[in-house]
């Protein structure tokens, strides 16, 4: 559509959208109390599933799993992928919200651990079934084929791969467009929009160091690996001090140090688990082989009886939005939000969205909705201190309902909009 054909469509669109709400917040209330961990996300799939196809998409299910797509068909015109995650994180909510989530289960490992959506993907489930419904009560406003895509296990970097792995490709329709976006730390009510590089590329690993155990009473018959671990710890974060360019963003952190059980052993190994975030092929490969030939230097140092080894964890690609989709959606997102659609920065989060136009080989665009209460937000800003608004993943991030559910909802269908005819 033409710009002024997208604004009057959303403006048809608006009262339908503010009958939707209480449904939809009701929906979303559900679903951040039923949180499920990645690739086990069974009920919230179930969901979207009976969602869509009560709005007449053809539905399919257990695509990678868990995953669910919508198709739905509405003439001759473009097809239009819009993409939600559904997984929840290994973290206890403390937001105080009287929804908040108590459930509780077990990790990969067998570990028992709270379960919350502080990430927002529930907002993101929401969204997207808004969606699915107007654009189905509402097809005499535009024509080409919807496709709705309900993914499990981004937080572990495996849920696009494996709905692509389970013959995506082959199975539907491939799209013109792809589109995405993730709810943030910003003014609720905003969209910020970005060309090329808009998330970084994410590789985590996990570093078994070697040692030899002993008594703590007596150090000298050890190799101990805990001093080993210390050891590397320190000397990995001269890897960005001094091995990258000040002009490069990167960041590597070391999230788990563990060694030993008891105070007076000394173990016979300790596992380091980094993170690593780049913008820049060139330098994520500087900095993996910076991380290997530290490890293994730390430990030829401490006299190890052997190399460390090294165990992928996840890998998150760039997410580079096309620019000229960008563009488009850009100019859409202006005229509907005004000066509520902005130009952001490009943020040190990781998402594996990109895998689906990497392997259609076709445009895809990923953009922010902001989720903060705009007092909360404002008041931080003009104190300089945004920094003290919980984040993603902190036990404390809760979107505000409104206005973020409406703003995600028209953010998406005006993106959409951009293609249809």
């Amino acid at each position: 559509m033409e710009i002024p054909q997208i604004k009057a469509f959303n403006d048809t669109l608006d009262s339908f959208i503010n009958k939707l709400l209480p449904e939809l917040e009701d929906i979303y209330k559900d679903i951040h109390q039923n949180p499920e961990l990645s690739m086990e996300e069974f009920r919230t799939a179930q969901i979207a599933a009976d969602y869509l196809t009560r709005y007449q998409f053809e539905v399919s299910t257990g695509v990678g799993v868990t995953g669910v797509v919508g198709i739905l068909p509405n003439g001759d015109g473009p097809v239009v992928m819009l993409r939600a995650d559904m997984d929840a994180l290994p973290v206890a909510e403390d937001t105080g919200l009287p929804y908040a989530s108590t459930k509780i289960a077990r990790d990969e490992e067998g570990t028992e651990v709270g379960v919350s959506h502080v990430c927002g993907h529930d907002m993101h489930v929401t969204w997207l079934m808004g969606a699915a419904r107007l654009f189905s009560e509402h097809r005499e406003l535009w024509k080409g084929t919807l496709m709705a895509v309900f993914q499990p296990g981004e937080e572990v970097g495996r849920g696009a791969q494996s709905m692509i792995d389970d013959g995506m490709v082959e199975r539907f329709p491939k799209p013109d467009i792809i589109l995405g976006q993730h709810v943030m730390v910003g003014e609720a009510g905003t969209v910020g929009h970005r060309s090329g590089t808009i998330l970084s590329a994410g590789n985590s690993l996990n570093v078994k160091l070697f040692g030899r155990g002993s008594h703590g009473s007596q150090p000298h018959t050890s190799i101990d690996p805990v001093v080993m671990a210390a050891a590397t710890t320190m000397r990995l974060q001269t890897i960005i001090s001094r091995e990258i360019a000040p002009i490069e963003n990167a960041v590597l952190t070391v999230g788990a140090l563990q060694a030993g059980t008891k105070e007076n052993i000394i173990p016979e190994d300790a596992t380091l688990k980094l993170n690593i975030r780049t913008f820049n092929e060139d330098v994520k490969d500087h900095i993996l082989s910076a991380v290997r030939r530290i490890c293994c230097a730390e430990c030829a140092a401490s006299n190890a009886p052997r190399d460390p080894e090294f165990t992928e964890l996840v890998s998150y690609p760039l997410t580079e939005n096309d620019a000229a989709a960008t563009a488009k959606v850009a100019a859409a997102f202006n005229a509907q939000f005004g000066n509520k659609s902005f130009e952001t920065k490009p943020a040190s989060a990781s998402e594996d969205f990109s895998i689906f136009g990497r392997n259609w080989q076709v445009p895809y665009v990923f953009w922010f909705v902001g989720g903060t209460d705009p007092i909360v937000y404002l008041e931080a800003k003009k104190n300089n201190q945004l920094n003290s608004i919980p984040s993603n993943h902190s036990p404390k991030f809760a979107p505000v309902i409104h206005p973020t559910l409406k703003t995600g909802l028209q953010a998406m269908m005006t993106a959409a909009a951009a293609w249809f005819s």
